[in-house]
């Protein structure tokens, strides 16, 4: 797969409520640097398999809905809008934030990732 594909392809999976899949697509040293309308944050892969069991316990699905997704060589840029069901209405689609994230692929996996989000 290119790096595109397996961007891409993280996007579209249930990643961000199942830890397994999230495994699946992480570099062992990855490390994501995330600026969000409440502040700086930087998590590892640890960290980010935690926040991803976190997520799980409030979410039945997440959707990544990808406007703009540009490659070059092992760096992938991707603009998406986030939005989620939750555990207490599973029927209604909310939305969560716009996106905008910058990954290093290395050995096929997320390896380091530089991420904007802002509520609207």
């Amino acid at each position: 797969m290119s790096a595109k594909e397996i961007v891409r392809s993280f996007y579209k999976s249930d990643a961000f409520i199942n830890t397994e899949i999230m495994r699946e697509y992480l570099h062992p040293e990855c490390i994501l640097d995330w600026n969000s309308s409440k502040g700086f944050i930087q998590r590892n892969y640890e960290e980010i398999l935690s926040m991803t069991t976190e997520i799980s316990r409030a979410y039945v699905r997440t959707k990544a809905r990808i406007s703009h997704i540009v490659e070059e060589g092992n760096i992938v840029s991707v603009r998406f809008d986030h939005f989620a069901k939750t555990i207490e209405n599973p029927r209604e689609e909310m939305f969560l934030a716009h996106m905008m994230v910058i990954w290093e692929i290395k050995d096929n996996k997320l390896y380091r990732g530089f991420q904007m989000s802002q509520v609207s």
